[in-house]
């Protein structure tokens, strides 16, 4: 991956910044990563980045903090992403900030995230201990318990099988690991899978997120690249993924890519 800008924070070691600092935020383009999957001009899918931030806290008018867990849902259509560590260390400039009311603080949050990704997101706020936070387990059978041998292969089409037998059906695994393309750290994730179409050979899809475990993509562009996968092998009448990547942070993500543009994400996982 190239720098698009000096700016990129991620892999470097970075003084604490305790004031508000919206220059911190660091955008990172779709477009390069999605050319090579094929992606031009129209996107094949709707979809967001579903994130949820921990940590976020800021003061009110008397000085004493005050704290929520952010829900942003960034679209899939902005022409860029923002990138984690910026995104922490930006929530984190906002933490001796007084700011008059929650109102006032999502105005801010929302005008910055939507200034990086060059597009209008949404923002919830909720109490620590809100019941919308809760966890919960996906709908359908996880592959985990397939009893199959694994080899160094990199994630490819090649590695999926399909039936003649059309089904609809919600397939998940909790196997899926990634690597940051900038530090080589790993990314874990539940991954979902909801489509109706042919078949899928279960055994060849846990292998194939198995694959993941070496390569090198942020965690949207995974999602990505395993949804036009599965869309050129299946043409299905309906795909939706969604992969539920653990917290890092005090941030974690959730990418959905549906072809169903009324489709909504999911919230989060216990694991998270």
């Amino acid at each position: 991956m190239s720098d698009e800008k000096t700016g990129l924070l991620l892999g470097k070691t970075v003084a604490v910044v305790d004031e508000y600092s919206p220059q911190l935020l660091y955008p990172i383009a779709r477009a390069e990563a999605r050319g090579t999957l094929g992606i031009e001009g129209a996107l094949p899918f709707s979809g967001v980045d579903l994130w949820h931030a921990y940590e976020l806290s800021w003061l009110d008018e008397r000085g004493k903090p005050q704290v929520r867990v952010g829900r942003f849902f960034i679209p899939a259509e902005s022409p860029c992403m923002v990138e984690s560590k910026s995104f922490k260390l930006y929530l984190n400039s906002l933490n001796s900030t007084v700011f008059a009311s929650e109102q006032a603080l999502a105005e801010v949050l929302r005008r910055d995230i939507s200034k990086v990704v060059e597009a209008e997101i949404e923002l919830e706020l909720f109490p620590v201990d809100a019941p919308e936070l809760d966890g919960g387990v996906p709908e359908g059978e996880c592959l985990d318990g397939l009893e199959i041998s694994v080899d160094d292969s990199p994630p490819a089409v090649s590695l999926l099988q399909v039936t003649d037998t059309v089904v609809e059906e919600a397939l998940y695994s909790h196997l899926l690991r990634s690597l940051c393309p900038v530090t080589g750290q790993p990314d874990w994730a539940t991954l979902y899978v909801h489509y109706r179409g042919r078949a899928l050979e279960r055994k060849s899809l846990l292998r194939y997120l198995i694959a993941f475990r070496r390569h090198q993509e942020f965690h949207e562009q995974c999602v990505e690249r395993i949804f036009i996968d599965l869309h050129q092998l299946l043409q299905p009448d309906f795909l939706e993924i969604q992969a539920f990547y653990t917290r890092r942070g005090g941030l974690d993500i959730n990418p959905f890519r549906s072809t169903d543009s009324a489709a909504v994400p999911l919230s989060r996982m216990n694991r998270q």
